[in-house]
């Protein structure tokens, strides 16, 4: 189930605010339900193109964009956020619909590929992660996923409305997922749990953190959190990436690519950098596949201020932060 916080640690004034937020989010997602799936994702890649393309919020796009590809014409730039706003209103409007997002019956949706991959992880006895980013409908990792035999825990970073997020948790039972773990220091106690006790977990590992580490991505450096890898490298588990396409409407395509390999070298936060920097290298060779399938509105980038952290030794902290608290959970449940 989600972690969504209690009703009664809100305030009056915020639970007035959250529940008019969630009755319009409510009454939109029960008019794309009732639309079906096919007539849902393409009015949400209309409202896309139309609305959110319109948003203030689209320029950090825009800058990300400048900024990885600095030599693509404008004309090129901007074509990557129109597709990117027309997959974002998509995925939004399947929402509703993640129950008939599959790869049976009369009309898959899904097609899987590589699957021997993830099937010779689960062979080797060893705790297994999927990772993979906000592609596509990044929901449906964790859907194709589930349907070649994994039942496996679900990482999210839930909304701030603990009404939406309830519903959404909701949404994604419907497939089968019933351990979702909302990250943070609770969230990463169930997830050490659930590797330790061989229950696979699915992460997007493409989101800044505050709390995370300087690492490359598109040549600079992007803070990201470090959890995986040191999980990883704690527990000898599988980094076992996964792409995520949209191949038209609402079909996609996930496939699964070899097992990131990385070989320690006892030295504990060097090990933890450097695999993190791997792992956003696969990310970002994903995101260079197809750029227009990946949401570039995340703050990926250090602003002024995270780089003042990064000068004052937040990096070394958030490196050792993330060791205590692997070790910390390993000393637990020994």
């Amino acid at each position: 189930m989600s972690d969504a916080p209690d009703d009664l640690r809100l305030s009056f004034g915020k639970r007035v605010r959250y529940g008019a937020e969630a009755a319009v989010f409510l009454s939109t997602m029960g008019l794309f339900k009732i639309m079906g799936l096919d007539a849902a994702s393409a009015l949400g890649g209309f409202i896309g193109r139309n609305v959110y393309y319109r948003l203030g919020v689209v320029n950090r796009a825009r800058e990300n964009l400048r900024a990885a590809y600095p030599q693509m014409p404008e004309a090129g730039r901007e074509a990557i956020v129109l597709a990117m706003c027309d997959n974002l209103g998509r995925t939004i409007a399947e929402y509703p619909h993640l129950g008939a997002i599959s790869t049976h019956g009369a009309n898959p949706r899904i097609r899987t590929i590589e699957t021997d991959v993830p099937k010779a992880a689960a062979m080797s006895g060893k705790p297994v992660m999927f990772i993979s980013g906000h592609f596509a409908n990044w929901e449906v990792m964790a859907i194709g996923t589930y349907e070649i035999g994994y039942d496996a825990a679900t990482v999210f970073r839930p909304p701030n409305n603990p009404y939406v997020d309830r519903w959404i948790a909701r949404q994604r039972m419907q497939y089968g997922f019933k351990e979702q773990i909302a990250k943070g220091t609770h969230g990463m106690r169930r997830i050490f749990t659930a590797l330790r006790r061989g229950k696979p977990v699915c992460f997007l590992v493409d989101q800044k953190t505050n709390e995370g580490i300087p690492a490359p991505f598109f040549g600079r450096d992007a803070m990201t959190t470090p959890a995986p890898a040191a999980l990883a490298l704690k527990l000898g588990a599988i980094l076992q990436p996964v792409s995520i396409r949209r191949t038209g409407g609402a079909h996609f395509e996930v496939g699964y690519p070899p097992p990131i390999a990385f070989t320690p070298s006892g030295d504990q936060d060097r090990d933890i950098a450097q695999l993190t920097a791997v792992i956003n290298a696969h990310i970002e060779e994903q995101v260079r596949k197809e750029p227009s399938q990946w949401l570039w509105v995340h703050r990926r980038w250090p602003t002024s201020r995270d780089q003042a952290q990064m000068a004052t030794g937040k990096r070394a902290q958030a490196l050792a932060g993330a060791a205590v608290r692997v070790e910390r959970e390993g000393s637990s449940l020994t």
